[in-house]
This record gives structure tokens, C-alpha cells and sequence, in this order.
């Protein structure tokens, strides 16, 4: 299991698509190359202190199954980064996402 945070409007969009194309907060996948994730809330925090701090919008923490990805995860450490996230290359369908849980907006 691992874990991306995604904006509420944009997951909203996507169980309506079928797919989620956000790579992170305002970044889709095609402009990215892939898709940001978490390998654990603790990751996670970080990941939402420091990128997500200005947003007053209502988020989500996406639980995703990476056997119902139907494309690569690897992991990767970012450049200026200590340590490896997965990044996923493709689109997740919203049936590959198993919860999505509200995460306190930092910005709020």
C-alpha cells in the first residue's frame, strides 16, 4: 500500500473519470512524468508540511494498491531529497485506490 495526498475536488474528479492524473499540487501527471507518492503517513506529513502549508482547501490521503496499478512503481530519491518515494509512471484507476481518508488542511 502506499499513499499519495491529493486535493479533494481533484479526487472528486477523478472517481467521476475513472482515473487520477494529479502527479502532486498543481502538476499533472503529463507535465511530471509520474505520480508522487508516500510509502507511509510519515512520509506523508512531511510531504504535507512542506508542499501543501499555503492550502485552504479540503484534502485526502489516498490509500492505493500498487497490484491494481496496471503500470511500473519505483522508488526514487527526488534531487535535493535523503530519502526514496515511490513515483508512479501511469494513471491510477480509482479502482487501485482501496480508501480516501480527509487530512487536516494545514493551511486552514
Amino acid at each position: 500500500m502506499i499513499l499519495h495526498l491529493a486535493l479533494a475536488a481533484d479526487w472528486d474528479a477523478a472517481r467521476k473519470a475513472g482515473e487520477y492524473r494529479v502527479s502532486t499540487l498543481g502538476r499533472t501527471l503529463e507535465q511530471e512524468g509520474y505520480i508522487h507518492a508516500c510509502t507511509d503517513m510519515t512520509q506523508l506529513t512531511g510531504v504535507a508540511g512542506r508542499y501543501y502549508g499555503g492550502v485552504t482547501e479540503p484534502l485526502v490521503v489516498l490509500a492505493i494498491d500498487e497490484a491494481l496499478l496496471g503500470c511500473p512503481v519505483v522508488l526514487e530519491t527526488p534531487p535535493g531529497a535523503a530519502e526514496r518515494f515511490p513515483h508512479i509512471y501511469g494513471p491510477v484507476p480509482v479502482t487501485a485506490v482501496v480508501s480516501a481518508t480527509p487530512y487536516p488542511t494545514p493551511g486552514a
